[in-house]
């Protein structure tokens, strides 16, 4: 991290349900550009955290997704 405070930044916790999920963070400011890629195999578990730089999360495959708002699944079911 760069030293931001991030104590009440929004976290998702993301749940891979097939192999090869892809995690891509996208950055805030004029141009959105890709930021940052994870690639999650069936079973794995990535919580991550929207900050200053990251401001949207795009997701490819079949995935569970937890928020503070609710769960969703990504992908064709």
């Amino acid at each position: 991290m760069d030293g931001g405070d991030y104590t009440n930044a929004k976290y998702i916790t993301i749940k891979a349900l097939e192999n090869g999920v892809t995690i891509i963070g996208l950055t805030r400011g004029k141009d959105t550009k890709f930021h940052h890629t994870e690639k999650l195999d069936k079973g794995e578990v990535l919580i991550t955290q929207f900050t200053e730089h990251a401001s949207a999360i795009k997701i490819r495959g079949k995935a569970e997704i937890f928020t503070e708002y609710g769960e969703l699944k990504s992908g064709d079911f």
